[in-house]
This record gives C-alpha cells, structure tokens and sequence, in this order.
C-alpha cells in the first residue's frame, strides 16, 4: 500500500481465558508507527505493553481489530505465514540476550541466516561484517561467557541485524546492563534509527525512554500518551555501514 506506515494497528483488543477469568490485555489500541521512528512503550505491570510488543512482533494475534505491516493485514495470517513475516521483516532483541553459551560470537550471529537458508560461506561473510560493524570484530571467536554482558548484547543485536529487517523490536535490550553499558547500547540502537531503521522497544526506564523520539505510554490496555520528542540522551553516530537497514 503506497504511502501507509510500517505499523498501522486499527482498534486491537487481545483477551485471554484463565478458566472463567477473562483478561483484556489490550483494550481497543490504535497506533501508527512511520518507517525509521524510534518508539518506547512504557507501562505498569499488566498495562499491556508486552502483549502488545507481542503483537507487533507477529507473535500472537488479536482477538479483534486489524494489524497492517507494510500496507499488508497480517493479523489473520496463520502460524506458518507469521514466522515467515517475522523472518523476512524483523529483528528481535531480548533483557537475557538468549545466546547459545557453548557456541562462538560469530556462530550465534549466523543462526537465523541458517533457518533461512544462506549458504554457509555467505552467512559466515555476513556475520562476521555485521560483529565488525558494532565493534567486535576482534570477538568472533569467543563464547558468551568470555564476554561482558553489553557485549553480549551487541552480539544479539548484530544477530537481529543479520538478515536485514525493516523493524527491530527489543524487550527490555538494557534490563541487565549496569548504567553505562545501558547508554553504550541505547547510543547503538539510536544511531541504527537514524540510519533508517524502526526501532520499537519496551521499558520501564524513563531514562533509557530518554534515547527514543517518541513514547507510549499504556495502562489498563490502552495508550493513555503518546509524546513525540527530540531525545534528551546525546546519541552516538551510527555504525559504520549501518548494517541490517534496507534502504
């Protein structure tokens, strides 16, 4: 569809059953998010901004309502036709890093490039720029656990970036990360938005909520604020090559 959002979500409500409990997540959100905007989503405990992040994601789907990515309805797609959306188009970035321990910096970047069939020299190629690309060419070959936690994360944010998606969404990417290291990664994720790159993140620090340029704020299922801003957090220049945006 020319000229619609990357995200385009219209009236949304996701209910779950826990017996005869019923539980609205999401209560009836409309949102949408331009191409290269970089989003917080903020909220209280239950207010609904991980479902929602799930859905986004094309992890879950609505119970009602309609979710556009890239003009195309993909709320009523089924499973398989999901993972193939969330292949082809996103990035994922996780608080706990979700690294294989006994596998190297490079062989973890490499891994949704095996799912998606690369050949085996073109995804090593690909890995290895990508490591170089956000600092840690010289940390191929080492195992998470001879590395820092923010460099653990650069690893997994070079493994969202490998395969080069149009949306990055990151769940909490500083949850485990002391205040510097917090900044370190946040610079990273700036500097790849203003390469071109969508990026959607859920926290509950106002501070890390500082980097991005607009934030969401949810509770009891609905968007109560949407504030557009210029970051308050000075970033860094974006990475050489600005590596995973499509142009």
């Amino acid at each position: 569809m020319e000229g619609a959002p990357l995200i385009r979500i219209d009236n949304v409500t996701k209910v779950y059953h826990a017996g005869e409990v019923e539980v609205r997540a999401l209560a009836g959100v409309s949102l949408d998010v331009e191409a290269g905007e970089f989003v917080a989503i903020m909220g209280a405990s239950g207010s609904g901004k991980s479902t929602l992040m799930h859905l986004i994601g094309c992890l879950d789907r609505p119970t009602s309502g309609r979710y556009f990515l890239e003009g195309r309805e993909v709320s009523g797609l089924n499973r398989n036709a999901l993972a193939e959306v969330r292949n082809r188009t996103m990035g994922f970035v996780f608080q706990s890093f979700n690294l294989l321990a006994r596998t190297s910096a490079v062989e973890n970047v490499e891994l949704p490039l095996v799912y998606s069939g690369v050949p085996a020299a073109e995804r090593r190629r690909r890995a290895i720029e990508a490591l170089r690309q956000i600092g840690l060419g010289d940390r191929l070959d080492h195992h998470p656990g001879q590395m820092s936690g923010g460099q653990q994360q650069r690893v997994a944010i070079a493994r969202a970036l490998v395969g080069g998606p149009r949306l990055l969404l990151a769940d909490e990417p500083t949850g485990n990360l002391d205040s510097r290291t917090s900044g370190e990664v946040m610079a990273l994720l700036r500097g790849l938005s203003e390469a071109g790159l969508t990026v959607v993140l859920v926290t509950h620090a106002p501070d890390i909520a500082t980097w991005t340029s607009r934030v969401l704020q949810l509770k009891d299922g609905l968007i109560v604020s949407d504030e557009r801003r210029a970051p308050i957090a000075a970033p860094q220049p974006a990475p050489a090559g600005a590596i995973g945006v499509r142009p």
